[in-house]
């Protein structure tokens, strides 16, 4: 290609970058408000302003103070339920997916139907039953509660089972025929081959735990077990909100899923194009 043809394509892709660089800014804004307002008194937040203050250690002073203190707690139980959440679903959702797609039963498809139907389900109206049997095993308050009704989910046994296509069985055959037992095959073969699925469903896993809001505000009924969406609702549930003390405790609420996203986003994007083959 010639120095003409090269400079046309590249001011025909002009209007492309400004469309992209717009669409860009306008997705970064609310994390930048969200930044500056942190930053602001609450009067100056309600007037709309989008420049950064002076008054961020003052509304972290009220952030400590606010809810009994329980910033700290509540980031720890978040944190802890969805890192022990995390673990639990990828090991059981990365076993049943493997298994409906590496071992050959007639009756299996019939099965990953039913359980796809699950997704047809909403959460409100698995609610109350849920809860009779979590209350009945006396887990209110603990983690088990919090995990055990959202450890296997249908859309992660999905992306794993679509990912595990990628599986070579002839591997899995030879490692048999080598008398390498079943559980080695899983743990030192396929789950290497599948870093990027359970980079993915680690971040979907993480992200989605982490900001439960309905199941948790059932089952956590005390303030010691309160996650972190519970505690920003409980500070924005007065008669008077303090816009930026609550726009602190978002910008807190959005650092962990922030961070390992971004820490994570080349495997998240390998993981999901598998799963979409």
């Amino acid at each position: 290609m010639n120095k003409k043809n090269k400079s046309m394509v590249q001011r025909r892709l002009i209007p492309t970058y400004i469309f992209l660089i717009i669409c860009s800014l306008i997705s970064v804004f609310p994390l930048y408000w969200m930044i500056a307002a942190a930053t602001n008194a609450s009067l100056n937040i309600a007037r709309g302003s989008i420049a950064f203050g002076d008054q961020l250690m003052v509304n972290f002073q009220h952030l400590l103070n606010a809810v009994q203190g329980t910033l700290w707690s509540s980031m720890r139980n978040s944190f802890l339920f969805s890192t022990i959440q995390t673990l639990f679903t990828l090991f059981a959702c990365s076993l049943a997916g493997y298994g409906f797609e590496l071992y050959h039963d007639k009756n299996k498809d019939r099965l990953f139907g039913i359980i796809l139907l699950a997704m047809m389900v909403p959460q409100v109206a698995t609610l109350v039953p849920l809860y009779k049997l979590v209350s009945d095993m006396n887990m209110l308050n603990t983690v088990w509660g919090f995990i055990l009704p959202t450890i296997a989910t249908p859309f992660m046994i999905m992306m794993f089972r679509q990912n595990s296509r990628n599986f070579p069985p002839d591997i899995m055959e030879a490692a048999r025929i080598d008398g390498l037992p079943e559980w080695k095959i899983f743990f030192k073969m396929y789950v290497p081959i599948q870093k990027s699925t359970y980079a993915a469903a680690a971040v979907i896993t993480f992200m989605t735990s982490w900001n439960a809001y309905l199941w948790p505000k059932v089952t956590m009924r005390e303030a010691s077990a309160q996650t972190m969406p519970m505690f920003i609702a409980n500070i924005t549930s007065g008669y008077t909100v303090d816009y930026g003390m609550t726009m602190l405790g978002v910008l807190f609420c959005s650092l962990p899923t922030m961070i390992i996203f971004f820490v994570l986003q080349k495997q998240f994007a390998e993981g999901i194009t598998g799963s979409v083959k």
